[in-house]
């Protein structure tokens, strides 16, 4: 797995740091959550509100991620536990998902905070998991989490078919056992529904999982207000 960073890509500073940009996205943001909650698609929504307010390709992409309607709002705040919540339980965490956020956080690229509370960026996967310098720091504030939450076990959940998870799984085992962590690292095939269906406690800001599982907690949230971390936010509402 190559060393390097997800950070930024260019054009991005252009996009989301000046404040004629974020009025607009928050305007955006207003009208999408507006379409979201009269029942209308999420790429028809975006599409019309992109095209309305001259977004560009990241934009609209981050729109979507910042995006939910009035009732999934309600609904995943009405599911999301405190941090005392967590103590003697099992804590299932989204894989990609969570490392990749860490990861793009921590190199600076630009974190987006949603109308439902959570942060996205505009990282993927794209079939292959490609390590970067953030890595090893993503698994130890991950670690930093999990003691001071009290857990009793944490559960990394991967996908199976992503090209380097298993290299990444045995990293985090093998960091697991040098720290003597109650953690288990699973490859299932589909990570999401796995977890909606088997995991009381999901870390995650993957917006079906949130939809569709029993509680989560908000991670992201935690870190970079416990930690005190840096980071390039982008609030949308």
């Amino acid at each position: 797995m190559n060393s390097r960073n997800r950070g930024k890509n260019t054009g991005d500073d252009s996009l989301f740091s000046t404040q004629k940009q974020m009025d607009k996205l928050k305007l955006a943001l207003q009208d999408m959550q507006y379409l979201l909650s009269r029942g209308y698609a999420e790429k028809a929504s975006s599409e019309l509100v992109g095209n309305h307010y001259r977004l560009k390709a990241r934009q609209i992409q981050a729109l979507r991620g910042a995006s939910a309607s009035e009732n999934q709002i309600q609904q995943r705040k009405s599911k999301e536990l405190k941090i005392s919540d967590l103590k003697g339980g099992t804590i299932y965490l989204d894989g990609f998902n969570v490392l990749i956020l860490l990861e793009s956080l921590l190199s600076k690229a630009y974190i987006f905070e949603g109308n439902d509370g959570c942060f996205r960026d505009l990282s993927g996967v794209h079939g292959t998991y490609k390590r970067v310098n953030q890595t090893q720091q993503s698994i130890e504030l991950v670690a930093i989490f999990f003691t001071k939450s009290q857990a009793e076990n944490l559960i990394w959940i991967f996908d199976k078919p992503v090209s380097n998870s298993g290299r990444i799984k045995q990293m985090i085992v093998d960091f697991a056992n040098k720290n003597n962590l109650r953690w288990v690292v699973e490859l299932e095939f589909n990570p999401d529904k796995f977890l909606a269906e088997n995991a009381e406690i999901i870390v995650s800001s993957d917006a079906w999982i949130l939809d569709h599982c029993k509680n989560w907690f908000n991670l992201i949230r935690y870190l970079i207000m416990e930690e005190k971390l840096s980071v390039n936010l982008v609030k949308m509402f």
